[in-house]
């Protein structure tokens, strides 16, 4: 796939799933105000992988928020098994932490076949968390503190999604990608 095809998918997923069905409830007023930075990566190795996360930290935290307030690094073929990815993630915290950034920046991982621990492969609740490619999220701290302030009864966001997904049900999911 181009760059501009994952982004177009990405954007897709964005519209369609985390902002339509409201799984994130903070996504909206960042997307609409153009302050989602989306990278697709071409590395052709984790090492590479986590020089693009080392350099898209420094760019996030030098970056105003109103500017930048989220980045999202997709990449497209690196981490095809789901495992291989969440282990690469333990990795990528470090990173993080390497850049002092605890407390400062999060990060979230996004992946086609994402499972929660303990969950079936098609429990519907892992749809939480499923992208079109392997994406790691990265999140300001603060805007996470701001927009769970802001946000009433944050703590049910997971269970409303599980209900949302489940109501929706696999053939809807599906349903999402289809269109267009």
């Amino acid at each position: 796939m181009t760059d501009e095809e994952v982004l177009a998918a990405t954007r897709q997923w964005l519209e369609e799933a985390v902002i339509g069905l409201n799984l994130c409830p903070f996504a909206k007023a960042v997307y609409v105000k153009n302050q989602v930075r989306l990278v697709v990566s071409q590395a052709r190795h984790a090492d590479d992988l986590l020089e693009e996360l080392d350099r898209e930290l420094d760019l996030l935290v030098a970056t105003p928020a109103d500017q930048i307030d989220t980045t999202l690094l997709i990449h497209p073929t690196l981490f095809e098994d789901f495992l291989d990815f969440n282990d690469f993630m333990e990795i990528a915290e470090g990173v993080v932490d390497e850049h002092a950034l605890e407390g400062v920046v999060q990060l979230a991982s996004f992946h086609p076949k994402f499972q929660f621990e303990g969950t079936e492969p098609d429990d519907l609740g892992n749809f939480t968390n499923r992208a079109p490619f392997a994406i790691l999220h990265l999140l300001r701290e603060e805007s996470v503190e701001r927009a769970v302030q802001a946000y009433p009864d944050a703590e049910s966001i997971f269970e409303r999604n599980i209900e949302t997904l489940n109501q929706l049900g696999l053939a809807g999911w599906q349903a999402l990608y289809s269109k267009g």
